[in-house]
């Protein structure tokens, strides 16, 4: 755990990841008030499916993807979606909306009973599909973001797209080891947040 003990990340009050490239996405609005981040939810995405390293991610997320470019795109004509954090398959954290703001990740979704998951939760999408694994590097940055986010919000619950979607999305799918994140989080959450709320255990969600 040497290598992502090394990884130390810190978001500031204007809810930006320090040093993380920063292109804003205009997918985005005002959290309902008095609504705490508690949830963080993981996602996979590659445009092209299943294409990695391209540019259709981030044209998406800032409304430039052109749906001429690929068969597929036909069917993303005039979608609207951003989230707050994308990490590439070379490790590169890319952020599109701040934490303070709701990013329009989630779409239709419920998790324990609430609705609306994009008013109260972080969006992190990871360059990839449900039919091939990550890269060690990204759960190395996932793990270290995540610490990050726990020591900023009071975030109580970490869940794939799938377990707030479950009629709709299948990512991160079966190829995202919840086991390896679980110990790698656990390993560095052993730190005193800087909330008073933090939870005490590290994730409580359902591992793969």
């Amino acid at each position: 755990m040497s290598r992502i003990k090394k990884q130390r990340m810190q978001i500031n009050t204007a809810g930006h990841l320090e040093k993380a490239r920063f292109i804003p996405s205009p997918n985005c609005d005002e959290r309902p008030p008095e609504c705490a981040i508690s949830l963080l939810v993981i996602h996979n995405i590659s445009l092209p499916p299943d294409e990695f390293g391209g540019n259709g991610v981030i044209e998406l997320f800032t409304n430039q993807l052109d749906p001429e470019a690929h068969s597929y795109y036909q069917s993303l004509r005039d979608l609207k979606v951003s989230s707050h954090f994308f990490i590439r398959r070379d490790g590169e954290i890319i952020q599109f909306v701040p934490c303070t703001l709701r990013a329009w990740h989630a779409g239709v979704s419920c998790w324990q009973g609430k609705d609306r998951c994009n008013d109260f939760s972080i969006g992190i999408e990871l360059e990839g599909s449900d039919f091939l694994s990550f890269e060690p590097i990204q759960y190395d940055r996932l793990i270290a973001l995540t610490s990050a986010l726990l020591k900023t919000y009071p975030i109580t619950d970490i869940a794939g797209h799938a377990d707030i979607a479950p009629a709709r999305k299948t990512d991160p799918g079966p190829y995202f080891d919840w086991e390896r994140y679980r110990q790698g989080l656990s390993c560095l959450t052993s730190e005193p947040a800087s909330h008073p709320d933090n939870y005490s255990e590290p994730v409580k969600t359902k591992f793969r």
